[in-house]
């Protein structure tokens, strides 16, 4: 029986599904709350379309990922279905026929583990061994999933490869820190490596994760090396850009016929420019989990976004693009290589880098700034200083800074300033509010695949109804402001402050959006205040 939508209670006006499976334009789980708790259906048959993009239903054909909840005590299931194959059936019913179906299911939910495979190239620098850079991936998608995430997997597998290989033939010396290799599934499996290993969450001070990284021309794929959150200020994702920024360079030298030395085309794959993208944080894959304030570490997150196949039936391993890969691959593979072997022979052109990347920053800043009122023109240039300050004495973890370095540090700093500031204060109307600490448990996002904690600990009605994860800002959505609300939580922050963070980051945001979330996350015991 068609219901449309589904979500909605005139959906099934005049329309008895009990007993009936339910054709639904939506997802499974928006319609069984619905369909199944309350008009009684038996199951669900969607034809729900993928993420929204320009391609969106242009192919009839493609059937999208479907879920249920998957800790709801419902017994029901459902099954996806194309756009062509629910035309079909829509047809059939809206001419006075019977659609009828035979569905077979087997399912069980029980306790159980990960296996989370993972390799190691050890560090040969006994002071620095312990240090480890990580590439991640995530092992754990339903068939075909070419591009997600088998790309990601195979990718870094091949960099994992590439630098045995090229040290067994002592090409490269072995590195001074250790790299290390995962593949659990996403960012719930990264979540619970991370708690399992407290010791690898201590040792791992970068991550170099891919997400979706071969989509060719026929995906409409655009390649972006995105930074960590505000609240995780740090060189490393300079040094990943610089990379991309070479291959695209090389990659548009060659497509435009000009000298390239470095066009890194793979024998079997295409010719275009690769056309990277740096983009700043947005969440989505496992770089949420290990830029989380429980684990502070910088990743650099290289990821394919939009992709017209993604989550559905088309994502096939004809679609991806063996050059995009070597590319991605490249970007990685240096990135890990120079932050694996970093030492202080490296500052001055690293110093360098971080001044011009900063610059360009400070460039984006001014051009954000127009338009704000007074008030957030002198929050987003507070902001700004205090993060490029705190991307340069990232270093500082990674090796020891000589005092003449410091000294140009803050030489630049203060010219930085007097291009970025204006002069004004922000005219702070309301008070500061509570200062909040992070707990020590739970570690991790507060969402993962299948499971909200603050739903879970909350309530649905009640988690619903916090403004801040619905709202809309100019760069970030509801999810970002969440994931980087808990993050700027560090005991010294009050609740003005991070609100005034989130602002700078994605937009300006009510007050009171903000409040009442940390609200929430003090009620569930997440947080709690500093200094009571």
């Amino acid at each position: 029986m068609d219901v449309g939508a589904g979500t909605k209670e005139q959906d099934y006006a005049r329309k008895n599904v009990r007993g009936q499976l339910v054709l639904t334009s939506s997802q499974p789980e928006d319609v069984a709350p619905l369909a199944v708790d309350r008009f009684g259906a038996a199951g669900i048959v969607s034809y729900v379309q993928n993420q929204t993009t320009a391609w969106s239903g242009e192919d009839e054909t493609l059937v999208r990922w479907g879920h249920l909840d998957s800790f709801s005590p419902r017994r029901t299931f459902a099954f996806m279905v194309s756009l062509k194959q629910a035309r079909n059936f829509q047809a059939r019913l809206a001419a006075g026929g019977t659609v009828r179906l035979r569905a077979s299911v087997k399912a069980q939910r029980h306790a159980g583990e990960y296996e989370i495979v993972t390799a190691t190239i050890a560090g040969a620098d006994p002071a620095l061994a312990q240090q480890q850079i990580a590439f991640t991936c995530h092992l754990d998608h339903p068939r075909p999933g070419a591009n997600d995430n088998a790309s990601g997997c195979a990718t870094i597998l091949e960099v994992a490869r590439s630098y045995a290989r090229l040290i067994a033939q002592d090409k490269l010396p072995r590195p001074r820190r250790t790299l290390r290799f995962f593949w659990p599934p996403e960012i719930e499996g990264s979540t619970i490596l991370l708690n399992a290993r407290p010791d690898l969450a201590r040792q791992i001070i970068a991550d170099i994760h891919m997400d979706m990284v071969g989509g060719g021309p026929r995906t409409k794929a655009v390649f972006h090396v995105t930074r960590s959150p505000a609240s995780l200020p740090n060189f490393v994702n300079d040094v990943a850009e610089a990379f991309a920024a070479f291959v695209n360079a090389e990659s548009d030298a060659f497509a435009a016929g000009r000298d390239a030395r470095y066009p890194l085309i793979a024998a079997s794959g295409d010719k275009q420019a690769l056309l990277a993208q740096v983009k700043e944080f947005d969440a989505g894959s496992d770089h949420v989990v290990f830029t989380d304030s429980s684990f502070r570490i910088p990743t650099i997150y290289m990821n394919d976004w939009l992709d017209c196949y993604i989550h559905t039936s088309g994502d096939l391993p004809e679609n991806i693009d063996a050059t995009k890969l070597e590319r991605a691959g490249f970007i990685g593979a240096a990135s890990g290589w120079f932050l694996a072997n970093l030492s202080a022979d490296d500052l001055p052109a690293l110093s360098a880098l971080l001044e011009r990347q900063s610059l360009q920053r400070t460039g984006l800043m001014l051009g954000r700034r127009v338009g704000l009122a007074p008030d957030e023109q002198a929050v987003i240039e507070t902001m700004h200083m205090a993060y490029e300050r705190k991307v340069l004495d990232s270093l500082e973890r990674w090796l020891t800074v000589p005092a003449a370095t410091r000294t140009a540090r803050q030489r630049f700093l203060s010219q930085l300033a007097a291009i970025s500031m204006s002069g004004r204060t922000s005219a702070k109307r309301e008070p500061p509010g509570a200062v909040y600490v992070r707990n020590a448990e739970p570690k991790g996002p507060m969402t993962v695949f299948g499971y909200d904690y603050l739903v879970d600990h909350l309530g649905a009605e009640r988690a619903e109804a916090l403004a801040l994860t619905h709202y809309s800002g100019l760069r970030g959505s509801g999810g970002e402001y969440a994931i980087e609300a808990l993050n700027f939580v560090d005991g010294h922050r009050s609740v003005r402050d991070i609100r005034d963070a989130l602002a700078a980051e994605f937009g300006p945001v009510p007050l009171e959006h903000v409040a009442a979330y940390l609200e929430a996350l003090e009620t569930i015991k997440v947080i709690r205040f500093a200094n009571p």
